[in-house]
């Protein structure tokens, strides 16, 4: 570990920054993209959300103070 940590040091800003890309490479390799489908659904629930709380909020906050 203290080895790993000495090594890490002597690298330069390239030599890091390549690491760097190489592991966000590897972790979006490991996501689990969705289908056209459950993009659909939750595009759909989304708006929805965002319908109700804008007419909860704008609008129910607005008519209190008018």
């Amino acid at each position: 570990m203290a080895t790993e940590a000495l090594v890490e040091a002597r690298k330069g800003i390239v030599g890091r920054l390549a690491d760097f890309l190489r592991e966000v490479r590897g972790e979006i390799q490991k996501v689990t993209w969705p289908g056209m489908e459950e993009l659909r659904k939750a595009t759909l629930v989304i708006g929805l959300m965002d319908l109700l709380l804008q007419l909860v909020f704008v609008t129910g906050v607005a008519r209190l103070f008018s």
